[in-house]
């Protein structure tokens, strides 16, 4: 585990391309801690900012707060010492105030903070939850702006002009408007992070926009790809982009959209077709079919180095 001070976990965050480790599963779809820890590894060597332990890739949403502090504690355990764990806070208030306390005394680096289950709430109720998080841990928080818990520029200002330990926001909701707003209220007191899914398709014009990385689902079968894309993004090389955006990330897109849900199916499908087994996903997930798996492999054999 290396430690991480709040500021010092923003800018390492911000230096380079993220990711959401897959969680493993068994035949009975139980935690699979050796593959999981396996995984880690070989996403931890090929030079990614951060991992994101039980996030959305994760299926975190499928795992109880025991779960999760089992995941969380393996990764820090197997990746923390080179790459910051960013462990989730989840459900209500007090069940991420408790599992922030946990990713604490796990190790983790920091802290991302995902809307409430369910429930919609006023901005003044989101400021509250957010800030009982932040109160809770001595950790780095970033913010996942999306689904119910939608915050607008000045609730971002709010929040960071009163939470120190607040360094990041998310957004997974991709409102230009409300993005220049935020950006242009706050500035750089925050790092932005691309959360939308597939992130690929729209880092670059994102970039503009002051959200200056982004979590890359990619990265867990095709990192080689993920970490050039990123690049080409950086340099703002759009020959670049576009052309692994028509060779790849539109074709794959056109897999991703046959159902509800395979945002996080195509990843572990895609795990599996280059021969590292990304295994099955946990209701209400459904696997991709045998014809989509072969369609997802065809793809994947183009780009593969």
């Amino acid at each position: 585990m290396t430690h991480f001070p709040p500021l010092d976990l923003a800018a390492r965050l911000a230096s380079g391309l993220l990711s959401f480790p897959v969680t493993h599963f068994d035949d009975d779809l139980a935690f699979d801690e050796p593959r999981y820890r396996e995984h880690l590894a070989w996403q931890a060597s090929h030079g990614v900012a951060g991992l994101f332990a039980a996030g959305g890739t994760g299926e975190g949403f499928s795992l109880t707060s025991a779960e999760i502090d089992t995941v969380v504690r393996t990764a820090v355990d197997e990746v923390g010492a080179d790459v910051p764990v960013v462990a989730p806070a989840t459900g209500g208030t007090a069940q991420a105030v408790a599992e922030a306390r946990a990713a604490e005394a796990a190790g983790a680096a920091g802290i991302l903070l995902f809307p409430p289950y369910l429930t919609e709430a006023s901005q003044a109720g989101i400021v509250a939850h957010v800030e009982a998080v932040c109160r809770a841990t001595r950790l780095g928080v970033i913010v996942y702006s999306r689904a119910n818990a939608v915050l607008e520029d000045v609730t971002v200002a709010e929040l960071a002009d009163r939470n120190p330990t607040l360094v990041g926001l998310k957004d997974g909701v991709g409102d230009i408007e409300r993005m220049t707003r935020t950006y242009a209220r706050v500035g750089d007191r925050l790092i932005y992070i691309g959360g939308l899914p597939t992130a690929e398709t729209f880092a670059l014009p994102l970039l503009q926009l002051g959200v200056s990385t982004y979590s890359s689902a990619l990265y867990n079968f095709l990192p080689g790809f993920a970490l050039r894309f990123h690049s080409a993004v950086r340099a703002q090389d759009r020959a670049a982009v576009y052309g692994m955006l028509n060779d790849f990330v539109i074709p794959y897109l056109d897999i991703r959209d046959r159902a509800r849900g395979y945002a996080v199916s195509i990843i572990k499908a895609g795990l599996t077709a280059v021969g590292r087994d990304g295994g099955r996903v946990r209701p209400p997930l459904t696997d991709l079919t045998a014809d989509e798996r072969a369609d997802l492999t065809r793809l994947i054999d183009k780009v593969r180095t």
